[in-house]
């Protein structure tokens, strides 16, 4: 974690209005709500924008299959050294197929063994988009297993998780209590 506490604090129960309640409620339906939206419900206006792009890139109109998916948010994550993302996340991925052993692979990158050449190809081009906002040609083209729509869900995912990562680490949203922080990312 870049910070040891909130920049910006989470509302605690006590701070929420009945508006607020009820328009969490709606989007969380009983179940806990997060630090990060807590936090991001300070300024409910970009809150509810947020979750609706951010509800795209996590639904099935993304394009890109659940474990690619997982893959690309988890490497953005740890290259932008989010520790929150990446905790919120390991659970995601094990949940679409990616493997303990993959999750842990993903830290060291795409020229890691043990991935397929299109595992290695989407980690190749989450590193490029991490790092200059831009996939080579050579990527781009070890990317033809992907529809067109598929690499731009590819782009927008990666583009939203780094605004994400930004977010959770200059805001310093702190993990919630269900959640280990990865000792690679402790600072």
């Amino acid at each position: 974690m870049r910070l040891s506490a909130p920049r910006i604090a989470p509302l605690s129960d006590d701070e929420m209005d009945a508006e607020t309640k009820a328009t969490l409620e709606a989007s969380f339906g009983g179940r806990p709500v997060y630090n990060i939206f807590r936090t991001l419900y300070r300024a409910p206006k970009a809150y509810k924008r947020f979750m609706l792009y951010g509800g795209y890139i996590l639904s099935d109109a993304n394009d890109l299959a659940p474990r690619e998916r997982e893959l690309v948010i988890l490497r953005a994550g740890f290259n932008w050294k989010s520790g929150y993302e990446w905790a919120q996340h390991v659970r995601i991925g094990l949940d679409c197929d990616l493997t303990e052993a993959e999750i842990e692979r993903i830290k060291a990158g795409p020229g890691a063994d043990g991935w397929s050449e299109a595992d290695a190809a989407l980690l190749q081009a989450t590193d490029e988009l991490t790092s200059d906002a831009f996939i080579t040609d050579e990527t781009w083209a070890r990317l033809g297993f992907l529809t067109e729509k598929q690499k731009m869900d590819l782009v927008m995912t990666v583009g939203q998780y780094t605004q994400v990562s930004m977010m959770l680490n200059s805001f310093g949203v702190q993990l919630d209590d269900d959640l280990e922080l990865d000792p690679d990312l402790e600072k």
